[in-house]
């Protein structure tokens, strides 16, 4: 049975009018950098509950949330209009296998993320453990339009804290941006331009691919390493080279 807690909101920042971050203290229990919890508010007379992976790094006590507002949602509307000192509830244990532990030996592990799906990354990344085993890193963070790039200032703290081993990709589907790739992440894989902008292959021998967000990305991506790549789905029984999580 999950236990529950509250805790209080301490920032709110909107970065769009659909994309917001929610930071909040509440009495958790210790968790790992890319897992999840779920937050909860009372709405008539039940609550009402969904998942959301932590942004922070698990040693940073302000913990973080990164969200989308649906606007027929139950609970992301609610959330959005949460203000500094209002409670929220949340699950004090962390759930998820999207971890640093799960993954095998690589020397290139490509995160790929799109929307609010980053969180996990930035969270991995931040706290820093365990990543001296990768002689590259590459985070790529897919969005319709370049203001939907909320955390791109920290992504570049994050390349210039890593010294080299840290390569920062983005793309954006329905815009033309410098400095970012246009269109989706399987055609950019598919066409070569995702490799060729970061300058490392994405193979069997070097990779390990880590996907988050979008399901039907997820899906496309997965189905078009197998078919090109010879890539597998890693699992404990029999590794692999693709690790994934669906962000709904």
């Amino acid at each position: 049975m999950a236990e529950w807690v509250t805790g209080k909101v301490t920032r709110v920042q909107n970065w769009t009018d659909s994309l917001f971050s929610l930071t909040v203290h509440a009495p958790v229990h210790a968790f790992t950098a890319g897992q999840f919890t779920k937050l909860g508010l009372e709405i008539d007379g039940e609550r009402v509950q969904r998942a959301y992976s932590y942004v922070n790094a698990p040693s940073n006590p302000d913990l973080e949330f990164y969200l989308v507002t649906v606007p027929e949602g139950k609970l992301s509307p609610r959330l959005h209009a949460l203000q500094p000192g209002d409670e929220v509830q949340l699950v004090s244990e962390a759930a998820g296998f999207f971890v640093l532990e799960e993954i095998p030996e690589c020397k290139t592990l490509w995160m790929l993320a799109t929307g609010t799906a980053l969180g996990p990354y930035l969270s991995i990344l931040q706290e820093g453990k365990d990543l001296e085993r990768f002689e590259n890193i590459v985070l790529l963070h897919a969005v319709r339009y370049a203001s939907d790039l909320s955390y791109l200032p920290l992504m570049l703290e994050l390349q210039e804290r890593y010294q080299g081993k840290l390569r920062i990709q983005t793309v954006v589907s329905r815009e033309t941006v410098a400095g970012s790739l246009t269109g989706r992440v399987p055609a950019l894989i598919e066409s070569g331009e995702l490799e060729a902008a970061v300058g490392l292959p994405m193979d069997i021998d070097t990779s390990h691919v880590m996907l988050c967000g979008n399901p039907q990305m997820v899906r496309d991506t997965q189905q078009l390493l197998k078919d090109t790549r010879q890539m597998a789905k890693h699992l404990r029984r029999r590794p692999g080279h693709m690790t994934a999580e669906h962000y709904w």
